[in-house]
């Protein structure tokens, strides 16, 4: 199945800004792929001041907040400015009055259904806004932001989201955000390890390995069809469910320091633990069937962002705005029958090894520079089709992003959480994970009539708790 894209043609009109490469690719016909970020807020919404936060605080974060894609004589794509009605961005949900939480739960979740499905018009700035006045099991009222990924990648969008925002405690100071711990100790200890081996020739045989493996999962090797993976055509089209965690992150933090690992090892490896329970669980026999994860990797050569400030309006971090990431190829481990009791924290453990190995390798540059090949030669949309089976021949994709240390308010509306998801993409599940204050959210979508969101919650759950006892033990 193929989405259509109308994107206008124009002569003679001031271009502002040429469309970058990944941007044509996530806005094309075969592919169009959109970010929503919820934001929940504690109190009923007030949303007298939204069309003034628009025009006066989000519009002015980016230009391409207030342009269109359009298409020259030559076929090249350019943004181009044009003016924003901002009423026309901002939708209103309704709802059935005097309901129960519970009822209410459902009706979000399928209203965000509906506007992970519904394309966004090609005739007007690629953003809508959705206001959800009616309370849910974790907010008195939600914002929903859904921003096109060929506005800039989660980094960018994240960031012009919460720049958005103020720190609850004191308005006049920036948001903060917890410091990347590049290395620990242990780290260390094994980096100088590889440095007394022939480490160029591990590196490149390292890169010769990961990048033949992206070219064969790319092309025709295929994931197994499992509980998670129905690998129809047009899966992106179809209605999905959204369901959230939220983990104690001075608990994950304990697991890191007790293996001496990230953050994200952590959570992947809960992640992947959880995945193989749950394929155990709905299918015996496919529990360790060949499942492949898209580990998304920000490619910007910094370590983190310190304030919001920094890295949207300080003019030397402004060439990070954009789509700036790869993706690696990272296999889930078999779960076998010790994993429960005796060794849960191997899925960590091989996962950071993993990991490790590929970010010491080439393939993800490789990757670019195959794409750009392909473009050059073939066109965006060869290219587009080329990523669409990248995602499509996988099972699943991983993303996170690190959020403020500080609660947030919004027009002086206090933030209890947020999440994000990435929709529209050729998969049956997908995971991000977003930190806030001292909490980890984890939002899962996964394909309706497939998988079963509520099982497969409480699988991460169960493996979360699995980690967490084992790693604890190991003290």
């Amino acid at each position: 199945m193929a989405l259509k894209v109308n994107i206008g043609v124009v002569e003679d009109v001031e271009m502002s800004e040429p469309v970058s490469p990944t941007g044509q690719y996530f806005n094309s016909s075969v592919l169009s792929v959109s970010v929503i970020s919820i934001l929940e807020f504690e109190n009923p919404i007030d949303d007298s001041s939204s069309l003034a936060l628009i025009n006066n605080v989000f519009l002015p974060i980016n230009p391409r907040f207030s342009s269109i894609m359009v298409e020259d004589g030559e076929g090249d794509k350019h943004w181009k400015r044009v003016e924003v009605k901002a009423e026309d961005h901002i939708k209103l949900a309704h709802f059935p009055e005097g309901l129960s939480v519970e009822s209410y739960d459902h009706y979000f979740n399928d209203y965000l259904s509906k506007i992970a499905m519904d394309p966004l018009p090609q005739t007007r700035p690629l953003w809508e806004i959705h206001i959800i006045k009616y309370p849910t099991s974790n907010a008195s009222g939600s914002l929903v932001f859904k921003l096109h990924h060929a506005l800039g990648d989660g980094f960018s969008l994240m960031g012009a989201l919460l720049s958005c925002l103020k720190r609850a405690d004191n308005p006049s100071l920036p948001l903060t955000f917890p410091n990347f711990q590049k290395s620990s100790k242990v780290d260390s200890e094994i980096k100088s390890l590889i440095n007394a081996l022939p480490k160029a020739l591990s590196g490149a045989l390292n890169t010769v390995l990961d990048f033949g493996w992206s070219i064969l999962k790319s092309s025709f090797l295929e994931d197994s069809r499992t509980p998670i993976r129905s690998g129809k055509d047009g899966v992106e089209f179809q209605p999905i469910n959204i369901m959230t965690m939220t983990f104690s992150l001075g608990k994950i933090k304990q697991i890191k320091s007790n293996l001496h690992v990230t953050i994200n090892d952590v959570v992947t490896g809960m992640i992947f633990l959880g995945t193989r329970l749950y394929m155990e669980e709905t299918s015996e026999e496919t529990k360790n069937a060949r499942s492949t994860a898209l580990v998304l990797l920000n490619t910007r050569s910094i370590g983190g962002y310190k304030s919001v400030d920094e890295m949207v309006q300080n003019q030397e971090a402004q060439v990070q705005w954009g789509n700036q990431f790869g993706f690696l190829h990272v296999s889930l481990p078999d779960l076998n029958n010790n994993d429960r009791s005796l060794n849960p924290l191997k899925f960590v453990q091989e996962i950071q090894n993993d990991i490790k190995r590929k970010r010491n390798s080439s393939a993800v540059y490789l990757t670019g520079m195959l794409l750009e090949s392909v473009r050059k030669y073939r066109g965006p949309e060869a290219t587009a089709e080329y990523i669409h089976s990248t995602l499509k021949n996988s099972s699943m994709t991983v993303s996170n992003m690190i959020g403020p240390l500080e609660k947030m308010t919004l027009a002086n509306q206090p933030v209890k959480g947020l999440y994000f998801m990435v929709v529209n993409v050729p998969q049956s599940l997908t995971v991000t994970i977003m930190s806030y204050m001292d909490q980890l959210r984890v939002a899962v979508g996964t394909e309706k009539g497939l998988i079963d969101p509520v099982k497969f919650s409480a699988c991460t759950q169960k493996a979360f708790n699995m980690m967490f006892n084992a790693a604890v033990k190991s003290i």
